[in-house]
């Protein structure tokens, strides 16, 4: 099972074509396809060549509705809030970010984010895509001594541990492994990453 998981394109149309180009089985965007919403549908026409094994979660430039609304006009699956199986992996998906001072539309509280994420405890997800990281780690990292993560999505992966974890939204960790506990987190970035599960 290979799973190319990408985040933060952001309106680059070369960066999504390359990726689009890499034989997987699943493909999932990570949030941030659009820069404020806008240009979501360009997106999409170069997403649509890999048809329905396509998923996508909403980054913080994208609400909960427009994540909803493009998966239903392009024929993706919304993984925002939902646990799937595919190829024997259970994969969870949780897009929009912690609050921002961009006053972005996808942003929760970390007591939302807690709340939603609780959906998946006890449930043993093997893959948990977040657009947010966790605080505190590698992933989240955008200069020395400044971490801009969620310490709910911290303590969930503490608590759950998934085998593996993958997000995006903080720019300046991109392509950055960590640990946490026996988790193992990377934020993929724009370049994204094929996650190969036996």
């Amino acid at each position: 099972m290979k799973l190319l998981v990408f985040s933060d394109i952001h309106g680059d149309r070369s960066a999504l074509e390359r990726l689009m180009q890499r034989d997987a089985d699943w493909y999932i965007s990570g949030g941030d396809l659009s820069h404020f919403g806008r240009g979501l549908d360009a997106m999409g026409e170069i997403l649509k060549a890999r048809g329905d094994r396509v998923s996508s979660i909403p980054g913080n430039h994208e609400s909960v509705e427009d994540n909803r609304r493009f998966c239903e006009k392009f024929g993706f699956h919304d993984l925002h809030g939902a646990l799937v199986e595919k190829g024997g992996v259970t994969i969870a998906g949780l897009g929009c970010s912690n609050i921002t001072p961009f006053m972005t539309p996808g942003e929760y509280s970390e007591a939302e984010l807690a709340e939603h994420l609780s959906a998946f405890s006890g449930k043993s997800p093997h893959v948990l895509v977040c657009h947010c990281p966790p605080k505190q780690t590698l992933l989240d990292r955008a200069a020395e001594g400044g971490h801009f993560g969620s310490p709910a999505v911290r303590e969930f992966l503490e608590k759950e541990q998934p085998a593996y974890f993958i997000c995006g939204h903080i720019h300046e960790a991109a392509g950055k492994w960590d640990r946490i506990g026996a988790t193992v987190g990377m934020n993929t970035g724009k370049r994204g990453y094929l996650l190969e599960l036996d």
